[in-house]
């Protein structure tokens, strides 16, 4: 049987989502506990997979057992053996053609910056930071020319593996509550580090370092080398995997708004 879950997780103790031998990670924690609850070794395969320091609000991930638990087993088994900063939401029976990462039509991040003249000191790892004024309607605007389908090799990070570099950014926005700012972008999928690259841009925006016809020829020229840099690992959240309604899994409306 194959099994779809929802995980929320502070990235701040791990090394990422991908399980690598020198480094705690989120998979190996969860495959760990789930395997317990299993009894047998477990695989799991992300939506999305999130660097060093990145967080996830509703990370979807899939896996196989021959096992027969309820969907409370496996959500409170779980948990009564993951460390307090990774907790399963929720576990759910899937097709077999169900795949967390390739069934998924788009996925959607928020970044959270602190635009204050001190930093914090409880957030300090959950949020990037900036004391200089930033223009978050001049970041906006910006933005909106990343509407669409385009090549994203201007905030495609060297180390990218995928083949191509073209994405459609389906919703982006700018918005400010007080001392945050908050970057929402949905697209159907995303480069490495492409929402952290976006950022850097257009916080030099908000800066007043940069102007709009400059982020505009950044982006057409699809030259890394040409963007500014990238932005803090702490201020990204992973919100959540869109998928077709045939599926009915759980969807997730929170956002992480810290004060």
């Amino acid at each position: 049987m194959k099994y779809a879950i929802g995980v929320e997780y502070c990235g701040v103790a791990y090394c990422g989502w991908q399980r690598q031998p020198h480094c705690d990670s989120i998979q190996q924690n969860l495959e760990a506990a789930l395997g317990f609850i299993a009894n047998h070794p477990v695989e799991l395969v992300c939506a999305g997979r999130t660097d060093a320091g990145v967080h996830a609000i509703e990370q979807v991930a899939h896996f196989e057992t021959s096992s027969e638990r309820s969907q409370r087993a496996w959500v409170m088994g779980a948990n009564c053996r993951l460390p307090r900063d990774i907790r399963l939401l929720w576990a759910r029976p899937v097709p077999d053609d169900f795949h967390a990462r390739f069934s998924a039509l788009a996925r959607a991040y928020r970044y959270i910056i602190l635009n204050a003249d001190v930093a914090s000191g409880l957030f300090h790892d959950r949020s990037s930071w900036e004391f200089r004024p930033l223009d978050h309607e001049a970041m906006h605007e910006a933005a909106q020319l990343l509407l669409g389908e385009h090549d994203f090799s201007a905030f495609r990070a060297a180390g990218c593996q995928a083949k191509s570099a073209s994405r459609d950014v389906q919703e982006i926005s700018i918005t400010r509550q007080d001392q945050l700012i908050y970057l929402d972008i949905k697209a159907n999928a995303f480069l490495y580090h492409m929402v952290r690259n976006i950022a850097g841009s257009l916080i030099s925006i908000g800066k007043g370092e940069c102007n709009i016809d400059w982020f505009a020829k950044v982006f057409a020229a699809g030259d890394r080398n040409q963007a500014d840099a990238t932005a803090p690992a702490a201020g990204l959240y992973f919100l959540q995997a869109c998928y077709p309604a045939l599926y009915k899994l759980p969807t997730t409306t929170r956002k992480p708004v810290l004060f």
